[in-house]
């Protein structure tokens, strides 16, 4: 018997416009890989299909069909195929207002909530995001919007924790890390070289780099390109052309923007502008 080829890519990462501070990404992947990178929010998935490898700073996991994947902000991780038929999942992407708001609310927390968990065998939760996918879909949004409230409570009582009480005062190291994050922010489309950023907050390129990974779990450059790609969808989300946005965060063309933004976001950008550039439009044509 003929080996089953597996079904193609498809991807769409898209926002409704009354569910704001929520992005969504619906997808099939096999032979694609997400680079290590991080979020300034939540990641919400459940996987559908197949199984999703999940790069983690303590390690590899893997969650199958029914599981759920919390990654908390600015937690560095990566994603892959766990098995050669790939994996479908649907993803919610809420910011930290979304989610604070929704711990305020049930549980009286303040601050940025954590949750405890990374990869969970929870149907009841994969089925509710699964759902709220469905509903904005369908474009009822009052549905999405409640559906997602439930979910977001669900998970925070079952394994969510209030943020970690501060500690002691930051170190040398974690300061010098810090300024040099600021650095990178402010000269992101022609940042100086680790010898130069290390001079400029005092202090010795290795020192430095050991710094900087240990306080945001990337090195200084592949943390940069991680912010150049999330600055470009800040400009896409207001209708610039790739091409433009490319050269203003520091890509050298329209294609190096295209390879380091499909292996972050998980669509091209020229992709990801159409669906925050036209009016809401169901998706209905695409069941990965």
């Amino acid at each position: 018997m003929a080996r089953r080829e597996p079904a193609p890519e498809q991807a769409r990462h898209w926002r409704h416009p009354q569910l704001p501070g929520v992005d969504l990404l619906r997808a099939r992947y096999v032979s694609h890989t997400f680079s290590r990178h991080s979020h300034d929010g939540y990641v919400i998935a459940a996987v559908t299909q197949g199984v999703e490898g999940i790069g983690m700073p303590g390690g590899d996991l893997r969650a199958g069909a029914g599981g759920v994947v919390l990654i908390n902000p600015e937690t560095p991780h990566s994603a892959y195929a766990g098995t050669e038929e790939g994996w479908s999942y649907r993803v919610l992407y809420p910011s930290i207002g979304v989610v604070a708001a929704v711990a305020a609310e049930t549980a009286g927390r303040s601050g940025t909530p954590v949750f405890t968990g990374t990869v969970l065998d929870d149907p009841d939760c994969a089925r509710l995001i699964a759902d709220i996918h469905a509903a904005a879909e369908r474009d009822n949004a009052l549905a999405a919007d409640t559906l997602l409230r439930v979910a977001v409570a669900r998970l925070l009582r079952r394994y969510g924790a209030d943020p970690a009480a501060p500690g002691a005062l930051p170190s040398a190291g974690a300061l010098a890390a810090g300024r040099a994050r600021e650095v990178l922010v402010e000269r992101i489309a022609c940042p100086p070289t680790l010898d130069q950023l290390a001079a400029e907050v005092g202090t010795k390129p290795f020192a430095l780099l050991r710094a900087f990974k240990s306080a945001y779990g990337l090195p200084p450059h592949a943390w940069l390109t991680g912010e150049r790609v999330r600055a470009a969808r800040r400009m896409l989300d207001e209708g610039t052309l790739p091409a433009e946005a490319a050269l203003a965060v520091g890509f050298t063309d329209q294609p190096h923007l295209n390879r380091h933004f499909t292996r972050i976001v998980g669509v091209p950008p020229g992709a990801y502008r159409r669906e925050r550039a036209r009016t809401y439009k169901t998706g209905e044509d695409f069941a990965p």
